[in-house]
């Protein structure tokens, strides 16, 4: 057991760390106000290797672990979770292909993936099915060397923006063995997108229904084999889950960071914040809770890279606690700030608003302790 990071992980961690507050933080702020996908921006990540940070490095890919992964979203979320949190899908939906697909498949879709050229998106969720997932209905009907499809996608990060969308659908019967993954491609006949969905936070990427209406695909874009596609979109949530929680971490730790400075500044009833025990004692907490919930999540990437039995237990467990400690961070930032924490000129919000909805997404924090409940009583 070492919790020291190797120079390595040091050295992108610090790559992650600058470029972000040169090239994200100055910009944010804006990209949330106009509601703008800041597609320049993600494209520079992707000059780094941020667009496929555990894709195998055969087409362009960084090829490290969830581990390093975890550290370079936590620095780009304490920038922009919102930005962040969308290039940890393009991740994950790239790693599906990388992990699942075969060569033809990774070959035609990673290079311009890892690029960044184009942008991936991954659908599970329906308007009927969210937490039961199991149940989704959208339906692909075999037709020669194609798949037709019709039912909708709800929530899609990317909806309308994305080149290429990872669909599970239903080819079989009712539950998780009827269900497929297909690679949706932007131009497939029949495929359409909702209107733009007016949210509480992460403006700065769009978020739509995907629609599919007698939509052609061809089977050569199914990744796996028919009834795989349950067991692909759960493999993928697992470090899925984990980059969400690293997002969560990021964007707290910058509103904590904020919060400390303000406690240094600013003075009531003749002496600084800092001064005051009782709020010394809440900071001491959010620091506290941060850094559990850090390794925890560090824990988890290390189950994940290992291949271990527990590390779905271990993912859900860390996805849960660092968003749940976010959150409650990033709120408490905004208190120590009082109603300045409420202004957009301090910054505070955008992180509320951001790291809110991590707590929904990826499986919901509900939806996390029943998979480590059953974990915990199997017999």
């Amino acid at each position: 057991m070492n919790f020291t990071l190797t120079d390595e992980q040091c050295a992108f961690q610090e790559t992650a760390r600058t470029f972000a507050r040169s090239e994200w933080l100055p910009h944010a702020p804006g990209w949330d106000a106009r509601e703008e996908f800041p597609v320049a921006a993600l494209r520079a990540a992707a000059g780094l290797g941020f667009a496929g940070i555990y894709v195998k490095d055969e087409f362009g890919g960084s090829g490290l672990t969830r581990l390093d992964a975890a550290l370079i979203f936590e620095e780009l979320a304490a920038a922009c979770p919102s930005t962040a949190a969308y290039l940890s899908i393009h991740n994950m939906a790239a790693w599906m292909i990388d992990r699942f697909g075969s060569g033809d498949q990774r070959a035609r879709f990673l290079p311009r993936l890892m690029s960044m050229e184009h942008f991936a998106s991954y659908c599970l969720t329906e308007p009927g099915s969210g937490s039961d997932a199991a149940a989704l209905q959208t339906s692909a009907r075999r037709d020669g060397d194609d798949y037709v499809l019709n039912g909708s996608k709800a929530f899609i990060s990317g909806g309308g923006s994305s080149d290429l969308y990872v669909c599970m659908v239903r080819t079989g019967d009712k539950g998780p063995k009827g269900i497929s993954c297909l690679l949706v491609e932007t131009d497939a006949k029949g495929l359409s997108f909702g209107k733009k969905e007016d949210k509480l936070g992460w403006h700065s990427q769009p978020t739509s229904a995907v629609i599919f209406e007698d939509c052609r695909v061809p089977v050569a874009n199914r990744l796996g084999a028919e009834g795989d596609g349950f067991t692909i979109a759960m493999t993928g949530l697992d470090g899925g889950r984990l980059n969400i929680g690293a997002c969560s971490l990021g964007g707290a730790r910058a509103a904590f960071e904020a919060a400390r400075g303000y406690m240094l500044e600013r003075r009531q009833f003749g002496q600084r914040l800092a001064d005051f025990q009782a709020l010394q004692f809440k900071l001491a907490d959010m620091a506290s809770e941060l850094d559990a919930a850090r390794l925890l999540l560090w824990r988890a990437a290390a189950s994940l890279d290992a291949a271990d039995p527990q590390a779905t237990l271990h993912c859900a467990m860390a996805k849960r606690v660092a968003t749940d400690a976010g959150f409650r961070v990033v709120n408490e930032a905004l208190q120590l700030h009082g109603g300045y924490g409420y202004l957009r000129d301090f910054g505070i919000e955008r992180y509320l608003r951001d790291l809110r909805v991590h707590q929904i997404l990826e499986g919901t924090n509900e939806i996390m302790s029943v998979i480590v409940a059953r974990h915990l009583l199997r017999q």
